[in-house]
């Protein structure tokens, strides 16, 4: 059964294209190791009244938007072998954590079985 990590984050919208080439280079190495697909959505429509908006749950701040993504694997097994090679990969290691253009602090992460793949 497939797998997806998911998770949300807040980018200042000023930052925005510097983590667009962040998150592109990250893609290229989660497919090269194996991950199914990899996406990053910018949000758009947030201001949502029938739920809880991405902005509350992530205490979004003035000047932010969400973006919402994903990894899909072919199993969480899968999942664990191709994290633990991406973590190796001297192309991410080489990135600064203080240095990204979010605050990991306020990012929301997660694992998940698929339950509907339709």
């Amino acid at each position: 059964m497939r797998y997806v990590d998911g998770y949300v984050v807040p980018v200042p919208k000023k930052s925005l294209q510097a983590y667009r080439r962040i998150a592109q280079k990250a893609g290229k190495i989660w497919r090269e190791y194996g991950a199914l697909e990899y996406r990053e959505c910018a949000g758009d429509e947030l201001d949502v009244k029938w739920a809880v908006p991405f902005p509350r749950m992530i205490k979004l701040k003035p000047g932010e938007t969400v973006v919402f993504a994903w990894i899909v694997f072919k199993s969480r097994a899968h999942r664990d072998r191709v994290n633990a090679k991406v973590m190796k990969d001297p192309r991410l290691a080489k990135m600064d954590p203080k240095s990204m253009p979010f605050d990991s602090k306020r990012m929301v992460y997660g694992g998940f079985k698929v339950l509907v793949d339709a």
